[in-house]
């Protein structure tokens, strides 16, 4: 078992090892004492997990509720999300309960979400069961729901009271959630581990999840430590994110977050090495380690729309974007560049 501190606006745990759904009930209880919890997950986690949790919840003297909507990124909206609030205010909860997401990066965004709207504010707790919510997304304090005209555009920064991921839930990962994870720790090795950049290439991750996991949430630790609220160098955690929310955007939101973070580090790596950012070997390093997961190397979207999406991401500020560039295997820095040079980026990244 591993445990990470974060010290942010609000200190908590984020603890990692298996077994850890069973003992949830009692781990929450230490925290919050006798209380009504609202389990929030999605059609595929739930029947899954969701018993094992509410039985947990029950044996620690917790009075479980649960809320399950369809799973998938165009269920993350204001729609579902006023579902959950009025849920909430039907069942009579109030801040001394708690909400807890059982599931990945989208439930824990709509959960954490509401956590930090309903009533000003309710405890919440975080239950990763996919690698890529296990992480990044689980830990930070990012919540958000999309609209129509783009993704994350309405949410809060809101840290949890306790991250809890089970690697036993990992086994029941699809191939391509598998994937998608990989996707999100290679970003982190690329921006700032050359050892762990090394170490993936050796040993695939699913032969060490714990450590994997581990390595990844401390490193996240330091940046949101260092800039909780994103205004610097956390924005480095965004490393392929322009270029891939673009690219789900031009999906309408079908192509996984991950495959599309892949695609987007890769033609951000390109593109800087074309502009002497960083030299030729890195975009090589990168384009072999994320086939060798059998991740996606290319943007699959017209230059144009692509770049109309990203003008629109929140990422953009007035005329200009903030760009993660890469330096090198495990160095980034943050280019701020004029939003009419960004067809310019993606054509060299290789977008047509």
């Amino acid at each position: 078992m591993k445990t990470i501190r974060i010290d942010a606006s609000r200190s908590y745990d984020v603890v990692i090892g298996p077994g850890l759904l069973a003992e949830a009930g009692k781990r929450i209880a230490a925290l919050k004492g006798p209380a009504r919890a609202m389990v929030v997950s999605d059609d595929r986690v739930f029947p899954l997990y969701g018993e094992t949790l509410m039985d947990s919840l029950r044996a620690a003297g917790l009075t479980p509720a649960q809320f399950v909507f369809p799973q998938g990124e165009q269920e993350k909206t204001l729609a579902t999300y006023g579902r959950l609030l009025e849920t909430l205010c039907r069942l009579r909860f109030t801040r001394s309960d708690l909400i807890l997401a059982l599931g990945g990066g989208v439930v824990g965004d709509l959960a954490g979400f509401a956590a930090a709207t309903y009533q000003r504010g309710i405890s919440f707790v975080q239950l990763p069961t996919t690698l890529l919510a296990a992480v990044d997304a689980s830990v930070g304090g990012k919540t958000a729901v999309d609209l129509a005209g783009g993704k994350n555009q309405a949410g809060a920064f809101y840290q949890p009271w306790l991250v809890l991921c089970d690697t036993d839930c990992l086994g029941t990962l699809t191939e391509e959630a598998y994937r998608c994870g990989c996707a999100e720790i290679i970003k982190y090795a690329m921006i700032g581990s050359p050892a762990l950049f090394e170490e993936l290439a050796r040993t695939p991750v699913r032969e060490r999840y714990a450590d994997v996991i581990a390595a990844c949430v401390a490193m996240k630790r330091d940046f949101v430590q260092a800039d909780e609220y994103d205004t610097g160098a956390r924005m480095l955690l965004n490393f392929g994110h322009s270029f891939g929310h673009a690219a789900e955007a031009c999906s309408d939101y079908t192509l996984p977050h991950g495959l599309a973070v892949a695609m987007g580090m890769a033609a951000m790596t390109r593109s800087a090495a074309a502009a002497g950012f960083c030299p030729a070997e890195t975009p090589e390093a990168l384009l072999a380690l994320l086939r060798s997961y059998g991740l996606p190397t290319e943007l699959p979207y017209p230059a144009e729309a692509l770049a109309e999406a990203a003008r629109a991401d929140k990422k953009a500020a007035g005329d200009s974007l903030r760009l993660v560039v890469p330096e090198a295997v495990g160095r980034c820095r943050i280019e701020t560049v004029p939003a009419g040079e960004l067809l310019g980026w993606l054509k060299r990244g290789g977008a047509a």
